[in-house]
């Protein structure tokens, strides 16, 4: 047994020492070899100590830092931030947590058939072709009416009234004169007849007349047509002289209903569309019309066009001047294949319509820039003339806050399509809107740059900048109020801050202040008169906004009795930015209450 394990034991032991002998002649005479692989793996070793993890926040992506905290600005936990594939200036990226928290949702742009659901309101009229006037062919007394009231149905030929005429009576009588005269003098005799012919007499009456010899002095009015009587415009006894209307009479057999359509709808309507259409009177019950014309010009004052529609009434339900609310389901011509994108999708920029699209060839979450041709509007949809192709993804939800992101960054953005900062003014309130942006703007300024404020505050007198002390405490106050978003509060600061306005005495200040007063007064009036008028803690938000952009810039060339801080919140105005001014260091936004008190930072300190 113990021969058996020396045996082993020495077997092994050749084993071993081949294998060394082996390494040595294939790996030990490769120092150099040996040497590169260490070096490699020391290289790579010290690339992955060295290699630092950024972090970031969700909601501010500005923010960069090489070790975890919380954001400078919102106070949100800061998360890491992955490496990825470097993006252009058309494309910004996000975290998969910064979308998640700013709920970005994408879909997907189809070909199809763009239909539109389009509501009308109109009022039922009368066919106007079918309406005719009744009117005197002679002067005279209306002797006697056989129709006594609007609405009364009449027929064709049917007595109206009856009308005793002086020049109609003379007529007869120079008829009767000429009667005898008919064999050597037939020019006077048919001279007569035509007179009583263009009096409306007919054939019948006049043989009458000649028969009997005798002149008739009252004569009556007939129906033109079958209808409705719309208006009696005579009474018994009442003169009248030729070409008087004494009544209107309509069929109402079939009828228009006429109804109001926007520009926006024009496209999407054409002649013979069907309209389903319902009245107040007669709830539950729809009827069905077609559109027979649509009025060539807009209406100036009310901005539509008068579109026609022609219903059978055999029954007479439906009335002249009676309210109809429509519906046309309607298709675009020569548009099959039109691309569609929801209208949550589109930036406009008063110039440009502004897509973000999604980037499938990066694992976080891209969206590239793209300016779009827009087409017209499917209800909650645009088609797509330009700049999209079927297949892509569209940010359809937070789209606002992709391009607050994109500003941020200096990407190209709505505000600034060509890349670089964001246009929201200078850094101090100044807030300049890009020329065709739908938002506010402040009054144009010729001599002053928003940059750089001339320091005026030694030609504004001393009172005057007590005044103005006072608008500063108003405002204060009203800033207050909005952080605790207290209505009531900031109902009264509002009309306090009106109030201190009114009382600056402009008419003190003379030279380059005077014309700088001049500049920014009607803004910050304007806004702050708003501000009182509103009615909603939004409302007073909102003009909050745009009279802080003219007391800030008042304050920083006229100076303050108090130091004042000039802070900004990125994420306030629709992530397009906001200043405002505080007597403390410490930010409390006034534009998100409790939510986001903390918000923001400090740009600029007045001394």
């Amino acid at each position: 047994m113990n021969k058996i394990d020396k045996k082993s034991i020495y077997i092994g032991l050749g084993f071993l020492f081949g294998g060394l002998l082996l390494g040595w002649l294939f790996f030990g005479g490769t120092s150099e070899s040996s040497a590169t692989n260490e070096n490699q793996l020391e290289e790579a070793h010290a690339h992955e100590e060295g290699e630092s993890e950024i972090w970031t926040c969700a909601m501010h992506p500005q923010i960069r830092q090489e070790e975890p905290g919380n954001c400078p600005i919102c106070g949100m936990e800061l998360i890491p931030v992955k490496a990825s594939a470097a993006v252009n200036d058309s494309e910004i990226q996000m975290s998969e947590a910064a979308a998640r928290i700013a709920d970005i949702q994408t879909v997907t742009v189809k070909a199809g058939s763009p239909t539109k659901e389009i509501y009308l309101t109109g009022r039922v009229t009368a066919d106007e072709r079918n309406v005719s006037a009744v009117t005197a062919r002679f002067p005279g007394r209306i002797e006697k009416l056989f129709v006594n009231f609007t609405g009364q149905e009449v027929r064709r030929g049917e007595r109206l009234a009856s009308i005793y005429s002086p020049e109609l009576v003379q007529a007869q009588k120079e008829l009767l004169e000429a009667v005898r005269f008919k064999e050597t003098n037939p020019s006077f005799y048919e001279a007569a007849v035509r007179k009583l012919k263009q009096w409306d007499l007919t054939d019948v009456q006049i043989q009458n007349i000649q028969e009997n010899g005798q002149v008739q002095y009252n004569f009556d009015i007939y129906s033109t047509q079958s209808g409705t009587v719309t208006s009696r415009n005579i009474s018994e006894g009442d003169y009248v002289g030729e070409g008087q209307p004494l009544f209107d009479i309509a069929n109402l057999n079939k009828v228009w209903v006429l109804y109001d359509a926007y520009e926006s709808d024009l496209a999407w309507i054409k002649e013979g569309d069907k309209v389903t259409f319902s009245v107040p009177s007669m709830p539950g019950q729809t009827f069905s019309s077609t559109v027979t014309f649509i009025d060539p010009v807009i209406n100036p004052q009310t901005r539509v066009a008068l579109v026609r529609t022609e219903v059978d009434n055999p029954k007479g339900q439906l009335k002249p001047d009676m309210f109809a609310q429509g519906v046309i389901n309607s298709k675009l011509e020569n548009m099959e294949n039109a691309l569609v994108i929801p209208k949550s999708s589109v930036l406009w920029t008063g110039k440009r319509a502004v897509v973000y699209v999604k980037s499938p060839e990066f694992e976080e979450p891209t969206f590239e820039f793209r300016e779009v041709v827009l087409g017209p509007e499917a209800g909650d949809l645009y088609v797509v003339t330009e700049g999209l192709e079927a297949g892509d993804e569209v940010v359809a939800n937070g789209v606002f806050k992709v391009d607050a992101a994109a500003q941020l960054q200096g990407k190209r953005s709505m505000m600034s399509p060509e890349g670089g900062p964001a246009m929201t003014g200078h850094n101090h309130g100044g807030m300049e809107m890009e020329e065709g942006n739908d938002m506010p703007e402040q009054t144009k300024t010729s001599k002053f740059v928003q940059e750089d404020v001339m320091d005026m505050s030694k030609d504004v007198p001393k009172a005057f900048k007590n005044q103005l002390n006072k608008v500063i405490e108003a405002y204060l106050e009203l800033k207050e109020g909005l952080v605790r978003a207290n209505i009531e509060e900031t109902q009264e600061s509002s009309t306090e801050l009106l109030s201190a306005l009114d009382k600056l005495d402009g008419n003190s200040l003379s030279g380059h202040a005077k014309d700088f007063w001049e500049e920014k007064k009607a803004f910050l009036f304007k806004h702050t008169k708003l501000c009182k008028e509103a009615n909603t803690i939004e409302g007073k938000r909102e003009n909050f906004i745009f009279l802080s952009q003219p007391l800030i810039k008042i304050v920083e060339a006229f100076g303050a009795n108090q130091k004042l801080y000039v802070n900004f919140c990125p994420m306030a105005n629709n992530n397009k930015g906001a200043y405002w001014l505080s007597n403390s260091k410490e930010i409390r936004n006034p534009f998100f209450g409790e939510a986001m008190l903390t918000c923001g930072e400090v740009r600029s300190t007045i001394n």
